[in-house]
């Protein structure tokens, strides 16, 4: 079952066109990669999505529901996890989330309930983290509360827009594997520039460039758009580096490693290695990965 579908999505500021025509949907369960460059219009989907902003042409769909904009009918079964979530410091995690059931109309020992099941979820319960006022709090601890107060009212969809990208590799990583975790109660939609990010933990992606969706699919199906996996040569001496790409131009040369694009020299240039019986010490096969990819959409 599909949780969001986008079709024929556009979007203008005054003369500058951000959306041209965007099209794709997300399956029930899964953590979808929404990827493009800074300024690709990432968050101005997701505040079309949250109808937050007008479609000049277009529908959104969440749970089957068309989203309107200043209508929150389908923001109920939306969780949403800005880059930068703010709280009252002077609350405590359990104190704030309370405080948000009671604001969206939750029965209190629901909310008590679900409160202490997400502070589980989301590394926040034990050693006195449930206690300490949320002033204190690291921006990973932050960013994990934000998830629980995303999920507090059980989304159909939970939107993450940039959630790692002020992260310290040890944030980001907690905060990936909290969201691998919570796609066994909801659907993550997961706006990044960070490709890495992506490749770890999405089942599908796709990739926003000049106002349309240039690719899309599961991670599978997407890498083999890249065409041949690169191979690459490493030779004992840097002075047959040089001769081989001065022979072949496709060679790129680093010093002792040589990379290849196009598998279809490969026989040739092995023959000449053989021929010339220059010293050989290995051949590695490289497999596209999303951010070669990106840099070939988007011509760099």
């Amino acid at each position: 079952m599909e949780v969001l579908t986008l079709s024929h999505v556009a979007k203008s500021f005054g003369s500058r066109q951000i959306l041209r025509d965007v099209s794709f949907s997300v399956a029930e369960n899964t953590v979808f990669g929404f990827v493009g460059q800074n300024g690709a219009g990432k968050t101005t989907t997701m505040k079309l999505i949250l109808g937050l902003l007008t479609c000049e042409r277009g529908e959104i769909t969440v749970g089957g529901q068309s989203v309107q904009y200043g209508n929150g009918k389908t923001n109920r079964l939306i969780g949403y996890l800005p880059d930068v979530p703010e709280f009252y410091g002077f609350m405590t995690p359990m104190e704030y989330l309370m405080f948000c059931g009671d604001v969206s109309g939750m029965d209190k020992r629901e909310t008590d309930r679900r409160s202490h099941e997400l502070l589980e979820l989301v590394g926040l319960a034990g050693l006195g983290k449930e206690k300490r006022r949320v002033k204190g709090f690291s921006r990973g601890m932050k960013q994990r509360l934000g998830v629980a107060q995303a999920l507090l009212h059980r989304p159909k969809l939970l939107i993450c827009d940039e959630p790692t990208s002020a992260l310290d590799p040890a944030g980001r990583r907690e905060l990936l594997d909290l969201l691998v975790a919570v796609k066994e109660e909801t659907t993550v939609v997961f706006s990044t520039h960070i490709l890495s990010d992506v490749e770890h933990i999405c089942d599908e992606v796709a990739l926003l460039h000049e106002g349309v969706i240039a690719l899309q699919g599961s991670l599978a199906e997407v890498k083999k758009l890249g065409g041949h996996p690169a191979m690459e040569l490493e030779l004992e001496r840097k002075e047959d580096g040089k001769l081989l790409e001065t022979m072949f131009p496709c060679l790129e040369n680093q010093g002792r490693k040589l990379l290849l694009k196009d598998g279809d020299r490969l026989p040739e240039i092995l023959a000449v290695i053989g021929e010339r019986r220059i010293p050989f010490l290995r051949m590695e096969r490289q497999e596209t990965n999303l951010e070669d990819l990106f840099l070939e959409v988007i011509g760099r």
